[in-house]
């Protein structure tokens, strides 16, 4: 196990309402992200990173995620593009990891936002970012930018130090408050060609490398959003069941014997289970399976149902918790917030994901349609 999250959750849980007030991670919790060994993750070996497995990661994601969502998040996230920085050639990755494979990374690189200008030895970089998360306590940041022009066009991802970029507070949302997703602006900044790759980069599997490394983006890129929503959803039953065990029908009788409570605490806990199989099972084909168009549209397909399930549970048990989950401080309407801000993501959507299944299912021999 590579992962100790133990300390981060017990701070997670302290900080929680600190962090969702300051809309960012307090520098104490980001330290702790980076303790429990998110940062590291991915990082490749040669670097002493710990070149993890999917499943650990998305595990210690989900269990953080049941005490604060947004911490959950962010580290989740700050283990993915250390994974993405190891497309970097040798001396950009050189550059991030030569002192320690600690090093925290944001990353804003789709939708592709920016320009690049390719100069001598590098290229000249400007644009603005949205939606960074845990770009305040980030030491680098991955910018996508398209480069060249008409059939040439393509995009570009780039590696940019801390202290070349500005970060624009604009996070402002309903849920995932304390992720600090906020703005990034460069302006014609030089970054040296050894510290970029291609967004083509990231379907190819690169032979010869760790599993973890060997894998294209789309087979494991939804896992990092889906493991925080999975961890809140999974808090939100058990606060439901506590809050509507506590409350009494206007009859006299306790709301929890009520056949539709009954229901609803059936129907949330099988898809939230359900869930946390899809996800399981994606988890295991991404760091053991033959990589097929088939198996990554499959995890695409899991990885987004699970989302629409969790989403679909904590729904359920807010419509269903009575007047005192909607008061401002109540625990059940912050994971409600947040489950469904993380199951909004783009990287879930169901109908993207269908029809990427479909593509494959329907021409692949055994698919089991």
């Amino acid at each position: 196990m590579s992962l100790d999250t133990a300390p981060l959750i017990a701070l997670a849980q302290t900080s929680a309402d600190v962090v969702e007030h300051e809309r960012r991670l307090t520098p104490e919790v980001a330290e702790a992200v980076t303790a429990a060994g998110f940062a590291r993750h991915f990082v490749p070996k040669q670097w002493y990173g710990s070149a993890g497995s999917f499943a650990e990661v998305a595990q210690a994601a989900a269990a953080v995620g049941e005490v604060c969502a947004s911490t959950a998040w962010c580290a989740a996230l700050y283990a993915a593009h250390g994974r993405l920085a190891a497309h970097l050639p040798y001396e950009g990755q050189r550059d991030l990891w030569s002192h320690s494979p600690d090093v925290r990374i944001a990353a804003a690189v789709i939708p592709t936002a920016g320009e690049a200008e390719a100069v001598e030895d590098g290229w000249n970089l400007t644009g603005v970012w949205n939606l960074a998360s845990g770009v305040d306590h980030a030491h680098w940041i991955l910018l996508s930018a398209w480069t060249g022009a008409g059939e040439a066009r393509s995009g570009r991802i780039f590696a940019v130090p801390r202290s070349r970029f500005e970060v624009d507070h604009t996070w402002n949302s309903l849920g995932l408050r304390g992720t600090g997703s906020n703005t990034v602006h460069v302006e014609r900044i030089f970054v040296p060609a050894h510290r970029t790759f291609t967004l083509a980069d990231l379907g190819h599997e690169e032979p010869g490398r760790e599993r973890c490394h060997r894998v294209p983006y789309q087979l494991v890129g939804a896992a990092q959003f889906v493991a925080p929503a999975l961890g809140a959803a999974r808090r939100a039953l058990r606060e439901w069941a506590e809050l509507t065990t506590a409350r009494v029908r206007l009859d006299g009788r306790p709301a929890h014997t009520a056949a539709g409570a009954q229901e609803v605490l059936a129907r949330a806990s099988a898809e939230i289970h359900a869930a946390g199989l899809l996800v399981r099972h994606a988890l295991e084909r991404a760091d053991l399976a033959e990589i097929t168009p088939l198996v990554v549209a499959e995890n695409v397909r899991d990885f987004s149902m699970a989302a629409e399930l969790c989403a679909g549970a904590v729904g359920r048990l807010m419509r269903s918790a009575g007047s005192r989950a909607q008061v401002a401080d109540s625990p059940l309407q912050r994971r409600w917030r947040d489950v469904m801000a993380a199951t909004a993501h783009a990287a879930v959507d169901f109908e993207a994901a269908a029809a990427l299944y479909a593509r494959a299912g329907f021409t692949a021999p055994g698919a089991g349609l």
